[in-house]
């Protein structure tokens, strides 16, 4: 927005508002075997109007970035607490995620694969899991939310006839499944495995493997771009 220098003195104010994842054998690379904008501009309505007053319009932009749907914990998000961005290590910032919290759908299933993958990993492999999962949401070559990736046919050896099975919710390691599912989502910490999108236990060494860049290997699993 830009006004003459002569108006600055004849205008007080202007206002603008702006639309306000214990042991499973990984991933695998592939099904089976391989794998608004909104504008307001102002108008000369809006200013008030002074003699010889110059005025130029330029649109006011602000970008509005749509929430996948049903991909955040149930509630509204001004009820959830807000997590500290930092936090001296990834212990202390799971310690900050309140363990009462309820979870969507899509949170389940992506605590759920952190759980049954990697609950005995140290803090640093739960992260890389759930990173590997919500990369291959944001990926065209994987289903587009985290159950899909989840339940997607031979890609987790955890899922059985289609289903997950039962998580014992009162554990510790649930919670730090939940905690780690949500820290992973709203992208607080940085993992090694930030690009990954495949992931398999080092105890096994699946033919796939070959073909891909290993990114990280944490504790007993190894990750690949």
């Amino acid at each position: 927005m830009k006004f003459h220098r002569a108006t600055l003195a004849a205008i007080a104010a202007t206002t603008v508002f702006t639309l306000s994842f214990a042991d499973g054998s990984g991933a695998n690379a592939q099904p089976g075997e391989n794998q608004p904008q909104i504008a307001l501009p102002l108008t000369e309505e809006t200013v008030p109007q002074a003699e010889n007053v110059q005025f130029v319009s330029e649109p006011v932009v602000q970008a509005i970035t749509e929430q996948p749907e049903d991909q955040v914990a149930d509630g509204n998000d001004a009820d959830m607490q807000a997590l500290p961005r930092n936090a001296g290590s990834l212990r202390q910032l799971v310690a900050t995620v309140p363990s009462g919290e309820k979870l969507s759908r899509q949170m389940k299933c992506l605590a759920g694969a952190i759980y049954f993958e990697s609950r005995g990993e140290p803090l640093a492999g739960q992260l890389a899991v759930a990173k590997v999962i919500i990369n291959r949401a944001e990926s065209s070559a994987f289903p587009s939310d985290y159950c899909g990736v989840v339940y997607q046919r031979s890609q987790f050896s955890f899922v059985r006839g289609g289903r997950m099975p039962h998580i014992r919710t009162a554990s510790a390691a649930w919670k730090r499944a939940k905690a780690i599912a949500r820290i992973a989502h709203e992208d607080l910490w940085e993992s090694k495995a930030d690009d990954a999108l495949y992931f398999h236990a080092r105890r096994v060494n699946p033919r796939w493997s070959r073909n891909r860049v290993a990114a990280a290997t944490i504790s007993s699993h190894v990750f690949y771009k």
